[in-house]
């Protein structure tokens, strides 16, 4: 049976020390995550600073991510390039290292000639050359491209391909509705998280999970116990909180809340800027004011 999309996963950061990678702090990230409820992990995104990193570093950060996870536990892995050539060749590598999902996002530079017709065949010759299942990122927050309707509607029917995180801000409900009923859908940011189950989404890969990975899979569970006035409240107070962090100050936002939540975060890798020390403490005052425990 295949594996399904569900509950909460971390976006998870890439810790560097002095612009290096550091594979023991992502250890010791990890360590800490895998005591914790959540579903998995999506390796090797916008969060890990996937643009920011050689082949060689995305594959010995994968392979510490997947050989220190827990037992029941998943792993997406971002395996997406301009073409569909590196991108298969590069999922292969993936697959073989042991991740549970390639996450494709969408090619971008030539965005203007990207069609559906396009769009359609990359993601279906990319899955049809896979051993492990394609899950689509829709981002168009960094690509400037946003997956259509239509092409969900087509894609979701493959066999190969599981489902999307959905960064995109008002299409949620078109998506569940084109898309086919073995097809998942995950909200990519917690601000959207609890609206997105309720039109029918299974879970989300949110950033803010990297730093307060407890209360965000408490929202997931108080969802569907059926707890929907605990949900809520605890959703406002998790959007104020990812507003102020990855609303604000982005990856740099994000590895700072980590350090406040006891997991290693640090700088982004340049030219990303650090978080300035005014930034820094309009995230401990937003912490503060959202008494997550």
């Amino acid at each position: 049976m295949a594996k399904k999309l569900s509950g909460i996963l971390a976006p998870i950061c890439t810790p560097f020390v002095n612009q290096e990678v550091s594979i023991e702090r992502v250890r010791e990230n990890m360590h800490q995550y895998r005591t914790v409820a959540l579903a998995g992990y999506f390796a090797l995104g916008s969060n890990g600073e996937n643009k920011s990193l050689t082949e060689n570093e995305k594959l010995e950060l994968l392979e510490t991510v997947v050989s220190e996870k827990a037992e029941n536990q998943v792993v997406l892995a971002g395996a997406g390039f301009e073409s569909t050539r590196q991108t298969i060749e590069f999922s292969k590598k993936v697959a073989g290292l042991g991740a549970d999902f390639v996450t494709i996002v969408t090619p971008s530079y030539f965005k203007k000639r990207l069609t559906d017709e396009a769009m359609v065949r990359y993601f279906t010759e990319v899955a049809d050359a896979l051993p492990i299942p394609v899950v689509v990122y829709n981002a168009p927050g960094f690509t400037g491209m946003t997956v259509s309707v239509g092409v969900i509607g087509k894609i979701s029917q493959h066999p190969n391909i599981a489902g999307m995180k959905d960064t995109s801000k008002g299409n949620m409900s078109g998506y569940l509705e084109a898309a086919d009923d073995d097809f998942d859908v995950l909200s990519g940011t917690v601000s959207t998280l609890f609206e997105s189950m309720a039109l029918g989404a299974t879970g989300g890969v949110v950033s803010l999970a990297n730093a307060f990975p407890e209360p965000c899979c408490r929202l997931f569970e108080k969802y569907q116990s059926g707890d929907m006035q605990g949900a809520r409240d605890l959703h406002y107070r998790l959007f104020r909180l990812n507003r102020a962090v990855s609303g604000s100050f982005g990856v740099a936002g994000v590895k700072y809340a980590m350090e406040l939540g006891g997991y290693h975060g640090g700088d982004p890798r340049l030219p990303l800027l650090p978080i300035t020390e005014e930034g820094k403490a309009s995230v401990r005052d937003a912490v503060k004011m959202a008494n997550l425990f």
